[in-house]
This record gives structure tokens, sequence and C-alpha cells, in this order.
């Protein structure tokens, strides 16, 4: 069984969009000089939304980076666009919050994320690893948001000292933003329980091809505690946005991988410790010359063989069985997840 990749959803930040009231049309009006400032970020606000949009809906990092690359583009314009612009009245406070936070967001996708996109591929081979990649997206996050509040302090400050009344709504852009953050949350959650079992999964299908029977054995009692663990996790989270359906398709996954450890595979383990039990009958039998075997010899290790036999059967029988039933309860859980981040995650292509 190969677990499909991981789709990368990347965490970003809300933004507010600023209704100022002033008067005067000039330049020179603190109010205006606001407006300008902000819509100088529209456009990289509105990229990068389309770049997390189409990372969540199904697209791996590593398959978006042109459009990373085009999110570059848009904070380099972006930056210019805000240089470009002048102090006001001598202040620079507001210009430079602006361009320090262009600046961050730049860092942020020419280093920080090209750092996810390269982690991506390892992070599928080890639960640690996938930990690691995932927390790498919650410090870029916690990073965007600091500066983002920085800004937003920032632009307070300055209406505050030049009398400019905000009035505070939120934009379809900024609704997006947050709405992808708390599903980002949400979803990695429950991901990182799913992946854990199936990490472990994967390391106890190793083990069984390998017939090594006493890594098999740990790799179940591995797997059955962590598909424990997991329900007890599942149960604990709240549905989001009054939507079950991806923790209930984790937990019937998590149902599943306990099933099969504390049944499926026990009789799996017992075919290998038969068929080594034949093996040894086989060779103490072809050991005895033809003409000194007895027929209770005969009877012995023909019993051996119809039993071996019968133990080929079930294995297959049972085997077969476990990997219909995984294949099953991979794809409800992947079809769950795409369906639940288009039902829940904002499409946005600018």
């Amino acid at each position: 069984m190969e677990l499909k990749k991981r789709n990368l959803v990347i965490l970003f930040i809300s933004f507010i969009s600023v209704t100022i009231s002033s008067r005067g049309q000039a330049i020179e009006n603190p109010g205006e000089y606001m407006t300008a400032i902000y819509k100088a970020r529209t456009e990289m606000d509105a990229k990068y939304m389309q770049y997390l949009s189409a990372a969540a809906h199904g697209r791996r990092a590593r398959k978006v980076e042109k459009l990373r690359g085009e999110v570059l583009e848009s904070i380099n314009q972006c930056k210019y666009k805000t240089t470009d612009l002048p102090k006001y009245k001598g202040d620079n406070t507001l210009r430079q919050g602006s361009i320090d936070y262009i600046t961050l967001c730049y860092r942020v996708f020419n280093e920080d994320y090209k750092k996810i996109v390269d982690m991506e591929e390892l992070a599928e081979q080890s639960f640690d690893g996938m930990s690691a990649y995932l927390l790498l997206q919650e410090k870029v996050t916690e990073k965007l948001t600091e500066a983002s509040e920085k800004l937003e302090k920032t632009s307070k400050e300055f209406a505050a000292k030049y009398n400019v009344k905000l009035n505070e709504t939120e934009s379809a852009l900024g609704s997006k933003l947050d709405v992808a953050g708390k599903l980002n949350d949400y979803t990695n959650e429950l991901f990182l329980i799913f992946f854990k079992c199936n990490w472990m999964d994967r390391e106890l299908t190793t083990a069984m091809n390998n017939k090594k029977v006493n890594d098999v054995e740990q790799s179940r009692n591995s797997l059955l505690r962590f598909a424990n663990e997991g329900l007890k996790g599942v149960d604990t989270l709240k549905s989001f946005n009054n939507d079950p359906t991806l923790a209930n398709a984790c937990r019937d996954v998590l149902k599943y991988y306990k099933k099969m450890a504390e049944t499926d595979i026990p009789k799996l383990t017992d075919f290998y410790l038969k068929e080594e039990n034949f093996n040894k009958a086989k060779k103490t039998f072809e050991a005895k010359p033809a003409n000194s075997r007895t027929q209770a010899d005969v009877d012995v290790y023909n019993k051996a063989v119809n039993e071996y036999n019968e133990a080929i059967n079930n294995f297959n029988k049972t085997n077969n069985a476990v990997n219909k039933e995984r294949t099953q309860q991979i794809n409800a859980w992947e079809a769950a997840q795409k369906k639940f981040q288009d039902t829940n995650m904002p499409y946005y292509r600018g």
C-alpha cells in the first residue's frame, strides 16, 4: 500500500481591509496616504491567497512552484510600489512598517517555503519527519502572524496620530485567509493522528514481507497503541464549522487499524510459525533415506503438508481481505480529505 502524497496546506494570517474616513482628497491627507499604502499590498495578498488555494485543493507544493515564483514577483512589485510612495510629511513610520512586512513576506516565500518544498518528500518517510514538516509550517505562520500584528499596530498608531477614523471591516480576502488558517490547524491535527498509524502500518508491512516475526509483533503492538491513542485524540476534537466528516473518516480508518492489529495480524503471523514448523518437518523427513522411512514418518509428513497448504490458503484469504479493506479505508480517508477541503476551504483565483 502506498500512501498518496500529502497535499501541502500552508497557514496564512488574516488581513484586515481598512475603510478610511477622512476629509479631503489631496495626497497630503493622512487617510488618502493610508489608502495608498494599503492598496500597494493588495495584489501581493491576492497572489499568495491564490497559491494557498491551489496547494490546498489537491496540488502538491512542488507542483505549484511556478505559482510560488509568481508570488515572489508580486511581492517585489509590491515593494517597488510602496518604496515609490513618499513619507507622510516627513513621517516614515507607516511606509517603513509596510516595507518591513513586505520584506519579511519575501523571505518567507523565498526561503521558508523553499524549505517546506524540499522537506515534502522526506516528510512521508517517518512520523518524526512529518511532525517536523508540519511544525515548520506552524513556525512560518507564527512569523507571518507576528509581522502582521506589528504592521496593524503601526497602522493604528499612525491613524491615531493624524486623527484618521478607521472603519475596520474584514475583506473577502481577509476572511478567506482567516478560514484557511483555522482549517489548516484542524486538518493538520487530524492528519498527524492518521499518519502516525499509517506510517506504522507501512513499517509492519515491511516486516511482514521480510518475514521478521519479532519485528511484526513490535510493529503490531505499536500500531494498536497508536490507534487507541488516536481514537481518544479524535474524540477530544470539536467538529470544524459543525462539519464532523473528516473526524469521522479519521475515526473509521483508526478503527480499521485497531481491528487489524488486534485480529488480522495475529492470524498472519501464525502462518509464519506454521511455515517454520513445516520446513523443519520437511528437513527432518528428507534427511532420512527413502528406504528408512516408516509409514508413521510418511503420515506425519503428509499431515504437515496438508496443514501447511491449509495455512497458505487461510493466509492468502486473510491477507487479501486486509489489503482490500486497507485500500478501501485509505481511499475513503483521502476522499474525505478532498471533500472536506473543497467544502470548507475558500477557493481563490485572484
